[in-house]
């Protein structure tokens, strides 16, 4: 089955209240949309993507440059911005079935989703959904004469997202049934007959308001992972010195197997402690010969393309460089900013302190430099 999964980020945000949408709101560095982009491309079956935004949004999405992702605007409901997402993909060769989804639910496990395309063999659709657990009432009259009448819940269900459809079925009720069209896309299909009922996730929130986001931002910081890294390495004349991956004027460099940049062997120790991926000697040892003078930002990126494969994303990095020569402060923002392109993240998320020993011991007498580092990642699923 090949997929196409339209994430709808169309709305207009009234309820979150803030100068920038929900769909761009960040939780360690990465947007709602991102979120959902990472989740989404750990399937296989999902063979296109597109994006939904808002017209008012176009610049802040476009530059987003969202790799392998089809922009197309948005309309003035629901229904319309899924149609126009609809409608183009009609006209696509080689996707058969769709997933719908809100982008202000991006908690939804890969272990549902998961389900949900499996369930879609034999189904016309497919449809998450949790029961009603609170009281329910309705308020009943004119404000004249009110009055509350408790209803039972036993037949109620809330839906959530990702709804998966057979793609022309779904077209075609949009386009001809689209008065009937009441908050998702199932209600518009009047005959249920083989629509599948999936348990779906109470995690699985829709984020509306400022509360919401809060308790998402509670939900990922309790899944937050923390490592250390630590390095030193001997300062010695005819070697290079690198740090942060940068080339240092110098004329004293770190001895090592590698480039001996002991920053960056702290930040990937550090990574990979958080991630529970052992450390930089188990993954590039200093027994092979293929990893002499090796550059260490050829490592890092090989460590982050492993760590992203895995769900895993950086929240924050905070280093403490230690060394009596040269002065941290001169290249501490290029050094931020060189971390921050290397790990892909932001800059805000990087944090770098220059330290020294007060000229006691090896440091003290400028004869190695030390590195040590705090990362915190989080897990994306």
């Amino acid at each position: 089955m090949s997929f196409c999964l339209i994430i709808l980020a169309g709305g207009k945000s009234h309820r979150f209240k803030s100068n920038i949408g929900k769909p761009y709101q960040k939780i360690a560095g990465k947007s709602l949309i991102e979120i959902n982009l990472i989740k989404a491309r750990k399937f296989k079956e999902i063979k296109k993507i597109i994006l939904v935004y808002n017209k008012k949004d176009s610049k802040r999405v476009k530059s987003l440059k969202f790799k392998n992702v089809t922009l197309i605007a948005g309309g003035k409901s629901r229904q319309q911005s899924a149609f126009n997402a609809l409608k183009y993909l009609i006209n696509q060769k080689g996707i058969s079935k769709v997933l719908i989804h809100d982008v202000a639910r991006p908690n939804f496990s890969t272990k549902l989703l998961s389900s949900i395309i499996r369930n879609m063999k034999n189904a016309r659709a497919v449809v998450p959904k949790i029961k009603m657990q609170d009281a329910v009432k309705q308020l009943i009259g004119s404000s004249k004469e009110e009055y509350i009448v408790g209803r039972k819940r036993d037949n109620l269900f809330l839906t959530q997202t990702p709804q998966a459809f057979n793609l022309k079925e779904i077209y075609h009720l949009h386009k001809t049934n689209s008065k009937k069209y009441k908050d998702d896309d199932i209600s518009l299909y009047m005959d249920l007959n083989n629509v599948k009922f999936l348990e779906g996730e109470k995690s699985n929130f829709k984020i509306t308001d400022q509360s919401d986001f809060q308790n998402l931002r509670n939900i990922y910081r309790f899944y937050q992972n923390v490592g250390l890294g630590f390095d030193v390495h001997r300062l010695v004349p005819k070697r290079k010195l690198y740090l942060a991956g940068l080339r240092i004027k110098s004329k004293l460099g770190t001895l090592g197997h590698s480039d001996g940049d002991p920053v960056l062997h702290s930040v990937t120790d550090a990574i990979l402690g958080a991630c529970k991926m052992g450390d930089i000697g188990q993954m590039f040892s200093d027994r092979s010969k293929k990893f002499k003078n090796i550059r260490s930002t050829i490592l890092l990126k090989k460590i982050i393309k492993q760590i992203k494969s895995k769900g895993y994303f950086i929240n924050n990095i905070d280093i403490n460089v230690i060394t009596q020569t040269p002065k941290i402060k001169n290249y501490k923002n290029k050094m931020i900013t060189n971390i921050a392109n290397l790990c892909e993240i932001s800059i805000d998320q990087i944090n770098i302190k220059g330290k020294t020993t007060e000229k006691l011991g090896i440091i003290g007498k400028e004869k190695a430099i030390a590195c040590e580092v705090i990362c915190s990642v989080i897990k994306y699923d």
